[in-house]
């Protein structure tokens, strides 16, 4: 499939996810960035969300917890261009019953090309990396002139 550019802007949308052995890990890691990220939109999965929330007073929307649906709707929002940042601290050691939904958001991360951090070490290379808080630009599949060739 071609490619295309998508510009993010220097305000981005970052989704914050979690696993349950990880929440503290990212929640210490939000409340230590949490100037920064308060210059962003932030969305997470539910728990996760309102720890974030609850602890730092940062505005978080929240989607629906992990299992009940809510890394799905990250990564719908993945699809659709409305998250350019995933943070997502999951625990590799302990299998979840909703394994499958978390290798699909994983996957559509990469198939959308947006930055991804799944531990802090990765998480602090972004955040203190210049292309977090100005305008960027990343190459995306080109869905729409797939569906024009397509569709011929």
């Amino acid at each position: 499939m071609e490619q295309i550019d998508r510009t993010l802007a220097t305000e981005k949308n970052i989704a914050l996810v979690a696993h349950d052995h990880c929440k503290s890990s990212l929640l210490e890691w939000v409340k230590n960035n949490s100037e920064q990220l308060s210059h962003h939109k932030l969305f997470a999965t539910g728990t996760t969300g309102n720890l974030v929330n609850h602890h730092t007073g940062l505005e978080v929307t929240q989607m629906l917890s992990g299992p009940m649906g809510g890394d799905q709707q990250i990564g719908a929002m993945i699809a659709e261009k409305k998250i350019d940042i995933l943070i997502f601290f999951w625990d590799p050691l302990n299998a979840v019953p909703h394994d499958p939904d978390v290798k699909a958001l994983l996957r559509l991360a990469t198939v959308w090309n947006i930055p991804v951090a799944t531990n802090r070490a990765t998480a602090n290379f972004l955040i203190s990396s210049p292309l977090f808080s100005q305008e960027s630009k990343i190459k995306i599949p080109d869905y729409e002139g797939y569906l024009k060739e397509r569709l011929k």
